[in-house]
């Protein structure tokens, strides 16, 4: 079993840590030790994607994410490279970096970022992936009322990806409704495979 100690990183370090032990050869099994829920989960996403199965085990004030059965002849892949992988359409990426849209009045604000997400549907199929950050993850958590265009948007096809540190900065990491958790690695390799970037 390989093991590798990734205690006291800030994403994206410890997938970047476990991305490049596996280029060196993928172990049958492997153990990863992190110390926050955003590491956790992203982790175990990637390990996912390299074809193990993960387990997850409390160690002390952290997480051991253990993933066995890997396979050697699997190519090294990022989750952005999977994407990319899905089809060669147009992808047109959304990055939301807000809660609300614009300035001046909040509950306008509020209402215009709800008839935008409700309305992204209208770009179709060449609408890839949304991307939150910063307070925008706030309109992923329980409570919110864009959860529902946004498991709309999600149940059509559309990826959704959740900055887990910004989570984390809000203390919202254990009430994201909709999406993945991700990290900054995950959003590089996305704005890179993107045809068109929309900043909100």
């Amino acid at each position: 079993m390989s093991e590798l100690n990734c205690r006291g990183l800030a994403c994206p370090a410890p997938v970047t840590q476990v991305r490049d032990l596996l280029a060196q050869g993928k172990p049958p099994t492997i153990a990863v030790m992190v110390d926050n829920e955003a590491a956790k989960e992203n982790v175990s996403r990637f390990l996912v994607y390299q074809g193990y199965q993960v387990t997850v085990e409390k160690a002390g004030d952290g997480f051991r994410v253990i993933g066995t059965g890997g396979d050697e002849t699997c190519e090294i892949m990022d989750e952005g490279e999977l994407a990319a992988a899905a089809g060669d359409g147009r992808k047109i990426l959304v990055m939301i970096a807000t809660d609300r849209m614009g300035h001046g009045d909040d509950n306008l604000g509020d209402g215009l970022m709800f008839n935008f997400l409700k309305t992204l549907k209208e770009m179709g199929p060449e609408l890839w992936r949304l991307v939150f950050i910063n307070a925008g993850v706030k309109l992923t958590v329980a409570g919110a009322e864009t959860l529902v265009p946004l498991r709309e948007l999600a149940g059509g096809g559309v990826s959704i990806l959740v900055c887990g540190t910004c989570l984390n900065h809000f203390n919202l990491l254990d009430q994201k409704q909709v999406g993945e958790t991700t990290n900054m690695l995950d959003i590089v390799t996305s704005l890179q495979l993107a045809d068109k970037v929309i900043n909100i």
